[in-house]
């Protein structure tokens, strides 16, 4: 019988926070003590685990004192405040914002892609983004036989990418738009309901926004690449759950749609729906509530002659954020790695 495992969950209030209380539980993760910390407006607050609820505390001081894992689901600020607290009191931390992926010490992992770097770590692991995550899911077992010189890659992401407020507005201006009244335009620039918006974080001088920028440089470092070519472009569209992609790859031999579709049948983590004849492929509806990396639309690029496009759609609250570092900590686990042991 696998011993418990202690586990502080901080940012337990948010979309992703509850995911992770929802996996753990799905997954019959062998929790001992479980700690869901948020901030001191949540203190006292309940969130639904297991057959019951449990109390929301206030992060502090000794909050991680006796966890085996941190799992961390907060703004960039307060994670670069609290996972290195985490980690001076003994927990591996796994964590979710983007402090500390490109943090040359940190690793950065997708457990079906990179497992052996989360070995490497010293207290932190970090998630890549949601749109990241799938994208190398699908990749990375082509990659492996047939190295992918160049990615073209279009996002059209989720609502719940931003948090629950986002989602509350776009439903909010849904209801408003079918009745005719009035609506608040507050957490995105301009109306999400019955739009798109090519825009998902700050733009930097040459064009590109943060959301894009962290798509190519997260993409490369899980794939051992630093100098592959990227572009991508990030919108945000009025879908609530799962992130969908549009892909092209260059290959450094060329490959049919075949053998591709073949490959990623057999990839951990990948589900393959290509069947374009009978309108079955990948789609957010489907997508959201499943675990799997969706892919479909598999063809050969006609304008490269080593090129190969595809379609990808995931749930991004899930294989997205808290299944990813979830079986991050499972993989630990599995190889022996348990935090107690590494504390001594």
């Amino acid at each position: 019988m696998p011993r418990k495992i202690n586990i502080a969950v901080l940012g337990a209030t948010g979309l992703v926070g509850r995911t992770f209380l929802r996996i753990l539980e799905e997954r019959h993760f062998p929790v001992g003590e479980l700690r869901a910390l948020a901030s001191e407006r949540s203190e006292g607050k309940l969130v639904p685990f297991g057959a019951g609820e449990i109390p929301v505390h206030a992060v502090r001081e000794d909050s991680f004192d006796g966890a085996d894992f941190a799992l961390i689901a907060v703004d960039d600020s307060v994670s670069r405040e609290w996972a290195p607290k985490a980690a001076r009191a003994g927990a591996v931390v796994v964590d979710k914002s983007g402090a500390w992926r490109m943090d040359p010490s940190v690793p950065l992992v997708v457990p079906e892609v990179n497992p052996d770097d989360a070995f490497e770590h010293d207290g932190i692991i970090a998630g890549p983004n949601c749109s990241t995550i799938q994208l190398v899911v699908a990749l990375a077992p082509i990659h492996r036989v047939n190295p992918i010189t160049r990615i073209i890659v279009d996002s059209y992401q989720a609502v719940s990418g931003t948090g629950s407020a986002a989602v509350e507005e776009l439903k909010a201006q849904n209801r408003a738009i079918v009745k005719g009244e009035h609506y608040e335009i507050d957490v995105y620039p301009h109306q999400i309901a019955l739009n798109v918006l090519p825009h998902i974080g700050s733009f930097s001088d040459n064009g590109y926004c943060s959301e894009e920028i962290k798509l190519v440089n997260e993409t490369r470092k899980i794939l051992h690449s630093p100098d592959m070519a990227i572009s991508a472009t990030t919108v945000r569209v009025p879908v609530e759950v799962g992130h969908s992609e549009a892909v092209h790859i260059e290959l450094t031999h060329p490959m049919t749609a075949a053998e591709v579709r073949d490959l990623l049948r057999a990839a951990p983590g990948v589900a393959v729906v290509d069947d374009p004849s009978g309108s079955q492929y990948p789609l957010p509806l489907d997508a959201a509530g499943r675990d799997e990396v969706f892919v479909g639309r598999i063809r050969n690029d006609i304008s490269h002659p080593h090129g190969i496009a595809m379609w990808i759609v995931s749930d991004n609250l899930r294989k997205g954020a808290a299944l990813n570092a979830v079986q991050v900590a499972e993989l630990l686990m599995a190889r022996g790695a348990l935090p107690s042991k590494q504390r001594g």
